[in-house]
């Protein structure tokens, strides 16, 4: 089977071990594709430190915190995520995400919907698969 056929198997019909898919990239707030469904995107992220205010203006975005500790900084809170955690961002709700020491989380939002929103920034990331 080809790589990209057993990728498509895998994307479609396979699981998917997060440990082995983090262990694959060290980029920090470059998200990659895991699965798709619905129309949504899953993908998984690395963070550390702090990422550029945005909204996203026709989509809402969960943040699933899986290892390390994310602030999502909204205009009159902000919301405190741990392991096992997680929120949704409604869309045009602006917010920044700020990761104390490298943190994986999960991602889940529409297809095509770019990282970072309404903001042109050097932290603008093509999605990759994995």
């Amino acid at each position: 089977m080809s790589t990209e056929a057993k990728h498509a198997s895998t994307m479609n019909h396979g699981k998917v071990s997060l440990a082995e898919a983090f262990a694959q990239f060290d980029e920090q707030w470059s998200p990659k594709l895991v699965g798709e469904l619905n129309g949504q995107h899953v993908k998984l992220a690395k963070l550390e430190g702090e990422f550029v205010r945005h909204r996203h203006d026709d989509a809402d975005e969960l943040f699933l915190v899986l290892n390390g500790h994310l602030d999502i900084e909204l205009d009159e809170e902000t919301v405190a995520l741990d392991p096992g955690e997680f929120v949704v961002v409604p869309r045009g709700v602006e917010h920044r995400p700020v990761a104390d020491g490298e943190t994986e989380v999960l991602l889940f939002e529409p297809a095509g919907t770019e990282n970072t929103g309404n903001v042109d920034s050097e932290r603008t990331a093509d999605v990759e698969r994995l």
